[in-house]
């Protein structure tokens, strides 16, 4: 089997689609669904199940996906291994979330992006247990996790820094100003990103202690969620440096009341997993730049 049909099967099943693995690939589509063919002329059995425009992995095609994905991290770690030292290479695929991507991870993409373009990142935007899952099935070589727990079952993972969390509302709410109980909000019309986001659904479990099925009114985006508050439909938990610029600017105020959970920002990966030269140094920067701006 040649590593490049391999490397290709792997994008495919990872996406479920020939037309994104194409892209991600800077491969002609055809050029793709030629690859999968001759790999799966080579292994006498079919890899995919084609349902119209949607594909799935056959059985066959589940058994040979972790591993195509250990023959692939292998190939890396030897290029690595012989490659100058100087030069960083390799693909990572890492699940993030809004809050990171939009809000603290521009200045790490635009540092490997000019200093280790060989490097190549895939961003996959995924919230709480499908990251997780992700990483365990090696979908995804690094993921960052922004929970309460800090030991997650099959990774290993290092704490980066406590994630301050912010109760913003309109300037003019009429909580703004006062000392906020649990009761105070259980009252107001509450504002929130999708469920599976870890403060969503601790700030949820929280304030149902007092009131049964306590209702969100929800957007898909923290952009939308912070314009819902800023226009006042009501208030709204957030992490800190989504909404430190709206704050600063007074477009936002914070409300007085502290949660009683505590989040921790994460960078985890497969427990066990020995990280390549590239994904260390991913870590190593990722920790330096957290440090630095707090």
């Amino acid at each position: 089997m040649e590593l490049r049909l391999l490397v290709t099967f792997e994008k495919v099943a990872t996406l479920l689609s020939f037309t994104r693995a194409a892209a991600e690939l800077t491969y002609a589509q055809s050029s793709v669904t030629s690859q999968i063919r001759a790999l799966e002329a080579a292994l006498g059995a079919e890899l995919f199940d084609r349902l119209g425009s949607r594909i799935r992995l056959t059985e066959a095609g589940e058994r040979l996906l972790p591993y195509a994905r250990r023959i692939i991290e292998l190939s890396e770690e030897a290029r690595a291994a012989v490659a100058d030292a100087e030069e960083p290479a390799g693909s990572l695929t890492v699940g993030t979330m809004e809050s990171l991507t939009s809000y603290r991870l521009p200045p790490l993409l635009e540092l490997f992006h000019h200093r280790y373009p060989k490097v190549r990142l895939a961003l996959r935007t995924t919230i709480g247990d499908e990251t997780r899952q992700a990483l365990r099935r090696g979908t995804y070589d690094l993921g960052f996790l922004m929970e309460a727990e800090t030991e997650h079952v099959g990774l290993d993972s290092e704490v980066l820094a406590v994630e301050p969390l912010a109760l913003v509302a309109a300037p003019g709410h009429p909580l703004a100003g006062s000392t906020v109980t649990l009761p105070d909000l259980v009252r107001q019309s509450l504002l929130a990103t999708e469920p599976g986001c870890a403060y969503r659904d601790l700030f949820e479990r929280e304030l149902n202690t007092l009131a049964e099925s306590v209702q969100f009114m929800e957007f898909g985006t923290i952009e939308a969620t912070k314009r819902a508050a800023a226009a006042g439909l009501g208030i709204s938990l957030l992490p800190e440096v989504t909404v430190a610029a709206e704050l600063a600017e007074g477009a936002l105020v914070r409300l007085d009341w502290e949660p009683s959970f505590t989040l921790r920002t994460q960078l985890a990966w497969r427990a066990g997993k020995r990280l390549p030269a590239h994904a260390r140094l991913f870590v190593e920067q990722t920790r330096k730049l957290v440090a630095e701006r707090g």
